[in-house]
């Protein structure tokens, strides 16, 4: 049982399976679910249909890590990097730019800042024309991160964010990225908006409906959107995620051959076709 892969990604798949094709390196990279109460919402954001890389799903914020990302300039207050790499399994520069990416890449795509004057507080309000030539400055990749923070005086909250999952493009896909997932919940005051750039549009959903949609091929969900939205459902409120006792496991679906035919095998989770019904 798998996910079919025909025409030119089939062929690939083959050429990999058959050591013809090098596999291209994965880019360290981190995606944040953003979540919001009453009830438990997710926000998505549909990529635009002209993006090299799952053109017209719906994703979580996210992006590639910058190597500015690691910058020890940055003010941090939370769980320190040394504590991100244990639960990532990675070195401390590594961990220090995956939390580093997925506050910025959250700000960049969604408007959301976690961030805050000291380590007890967040920013209240996000919007407003300063706010926006900062946040398309980042994405233009002119100012950096570190540089961003420490222009405005403010201090990365860390606290706001959980580590969740671990997830690797498989191999047959040109563009690859090996992607850590954190949860975070909206913070008081602040709001998301259009912000376009990658997406075309986004939307605050409910997992259910989200997985709804996708089920009826009314949306497009990636395996590690549709199985993170799969675990959101469960849960009733923000609370009960944080509190959940998280183990990081790695996910890298792979390409095989049965019965003649080229499929995509996601080990170990349920992830139905989108379309096909429950």
């Amino acid at each position: 049982m798998g996910i079919p892969l025909p025409g030119e990604l089939g062929q690939r798949a083959r050429d990999i399976l058959a050591g013809r094709i090098t596999p291209v390196p994965a880019r360290d990279a981190a995606t944040v679910v953003l979540l919001r109460d009453d009830p438990l919402e997710v926000y998505l954001l549909k990529r635009k249909a002209t993006m090299a890389f799952a053109a017209g799903a719906y994703v979580f914020p996210g992006g590639s890590v910058d190597p500015r990302d690691a910058d020890h300039a940055i003010a941090w207050a939370g769980p320190t990097p040394a504590e991100w790499a244990e639960r990532f399994h990675v070195d401390k520069p590594m961990a220090r730019a995956l939390v580093c990416a997925a506050v910025r890449e959250t700000f960049e795509e969604s408007g959301v800042l976690l961030a805050g004057p000291d380590p007890e507080t967040v920013v209240a309000d996000t919007t407003g024309e300063g706010w926006e030539a900062d946040r398309l400055a980042l994405i233009a990749r002119t100012l950096s991160f570190a540089d961003f923070l420490d222009r405005r005086g403010l201090v990365l909250r860390s606290d706001l964010l959980k580590a969740w999952a671990h997830w690797i493009t498989p191999e047959i896909e040109t563009r690859r990225f090996d992607t850590r997932f954190f949860i975070a919940a909206l913070p008081e005051g602040q709001r998301t908006r259009d912000v376009g750039g990658e997406a075309d549009t986004v939307v605050w959903t409910t997992p259910a409906d989200a997985l709804a949609q996708a089920e009826a091929g009314e949306i497009n969900l990636m395996p590690p959107t549709f199985h993170t939205l799969t675990e959101m459902a469960v849960f009733e409120r923000i609370d009960r995620v944080f509190a959940t006792d998280r183990k990081i496991t790695t996910f890298m679906p792979s390409a095989a051959e049965v019965d003649g035919h080229i499929v995509l095998v996601v080990p170990d989770i349920d992830y139905r076709v989108p379309g096909a019904g429950a």
